[in-house]
C-alpha cells in the first residue's frame, strides 16, 4: 500500500494524475497558439515585403513607359497624352486597393484552429462527463 505524504495524498493521486493532464492540454493548447500567432506574423511579413517591392518596381517602370509614352506623341498633344496617363495610372491604384482589401478580408480568423480544437475539447469533456453522469 502506498505511503501517505504530508497533506493526506499517496505519490499516486487521482488528482495529481488529473492536474498533470489539464497542465499538458493546457501546454499543447498554449503551444498551437503561439504556433499560430507566429504563421501569421510571418504571414503578414511577407505580404508587406512583395507589396513594397512590387510596388518599387512597377513605380519605375511606369515612369520609364510614361516618358517614352509622351515623347512619342507629337508635341500638340503630349499633355493630352499625359493626362490620359494619369487617369489610367489612378484607376489602376484603385483596383489594387480594392484587391488588398479583399485579400485581408480573406484572411483566416485569429487563432481559428486554437479555437475550433478548444471547441472540441469542450464537446469530448461534456459528454464524457454525461456519460459518465448518467452511470453513476
Amino acid at each position: 500500500m502506498p505511503t501517505a505524504r504530508a497533506g493526506g495524498e499517496t505519490p499516486r493521486s487521482p488528482v495529481r494524475a488529473a492536474a498533470r493532464a489539464l497542465l499538458a492540454f493546457v501546454e499543447t493548447r498554449a503551444r498551437l497558439a503561439a504556433s499560430e500567432l507566429e504563421e501569421q506574423a510571418l504571414r503578414l511579413a511577407e505580404i508587406a515585403l512583395w507589396l513594397l517591392a512590387a510596388a518599387f518596381l512597377l513605380g519605375v517602370a511606369l515612369v520609364f513607359v510614361s516618358v517614352a509614352i509622351v515623347l512619342a506623341v507629337p508635341e500638340g498633344a503630349r499633355l493630352f497624352a499625359a493626362a490620359l496617363l494619369a487617369v489610367a495610372f489612378l484607376g489602376a491604384g484603385a483596383a489594387a486597393a480594392l484587391v488588398a482589401r479583399r485579400r485581408l478580408a480573406e484572411r483566416p480568423p485569429l487563432l481559428s484552429a486554437t479555437l475550433a480544437e478548444l471547441r472540441a475539447d469542450r464537446e469530448r469533456f461534456s459528454g464524457a462527463r454525461d456519460a459518465g453522469g448518467g452511470a453513476a
